[in-house]
């Protein structure tokens, strides 16, 4: 609910800015955008989600020789709101065109729900199982900042780039382990306001991994029969990011 509201508050400002931004005003730092290169901060709310392919029915071989079907589903059950702080350095290459690099890091969770559909109670309703997946990146964005023509003190832009992502999660995950390495392709809209001191930058991105974010040699390291038939029973994840932040230049 709070990435909601943010992103709600988001929009309804820039669509206040484009309104009021018809009439002709005095410019705030009317030459800040000339400068080759300059710096700030940045910091933001995040919300982590991952996007599973379930393997399906998997065949297991008992210790008396037989084999036993299970078909487990799994499934992020939930977003869940963190927090984003980083820098920011941007390079001018145009008056419409920035190359931005924006190290920053993410700490988030992400909640995932194990239904075996085989064990089911007298309700019917599946056996479950959760795992609470904290994770902490360092992410490395390099983006293109394509602006639109300054007009008063406001100046919406669109934003593309990639960004490698080092993720600090621990290795003892009890189900699914992620990878150490990832790499997402990030989108995003945004707005730079132009203050009597400083620049303010509201911007909403979102991110999605290109690869298998997945570690699958975890799997082999589970010694619970139980708990390696759940884990075994994704094949693949793409882990996914909402970002909002907020640049102070």
């Amino acid at each position: 609910k709070t990435m909601k509201k943010a992103i709600i508050t988001l929009l309804l400002t820039m669509t206040t800015i484009v309104g009021a931004a018809q009439e002709r005003r005095v410019e705030n730092k009317p030459y800040i955008d000339l400068r080759p290169l300059h710096f700030g901060i940045v910091v933001g709310f995040n919300a982590q989600d991952i996007e599973l392919e379930n393997v399906g029915p998997q065949t297991f071989i008992r210790e008396d020789g037989s084999q036993m079907t299970r078909t487990i589903v799994c499934d992020a059950s939930k977003w869940n709101p963190g927090i984003s702080v980083g820098v920011l350095a941007d390079m001018r290459l145009s008056d419409y065109l920035n190359l931005r690099v924006t190290p920053t890091m993410h700490f988030g969770s992400k909640y995932l729900t194990f239904r075996d559909l085989d064990n089911v109670d007298d309700n019917g309703k599946a056996h479950t199982e959760t795992q609470e997946m904290k994770n902490t990146y360092i992410s490395f964005p390099i983006d293109l900042k394509f602006s639109s023509k300054r007009h008063n003190n406001y100046r919406p832009y669109l934003l593309a780039g990639i960004s490698p992502m080092l993720n600090l999660t621990s290795k003892e995950q009890d189900l699914v382990q992620l990878k150490r390495f990832d790499t997402m392709i990030e989108i995003g809209v945004g707005c730079d306001l132009y203050l009597p001191f400083f620049k303010l930058i509201p911007e909403l991105k979102f991110c999605y991994s290109l690869s298998n974010a997945l570690d699958k040699n975890h799997v082999s390291q589970i010694k619970d029969d139980n708990l390696k038939a759940m884990a075994s029973s994704v094949s693949a994840g793409h882990a996914k990011m909402i970002v909002l932040s907020f640049y102070f230049e």
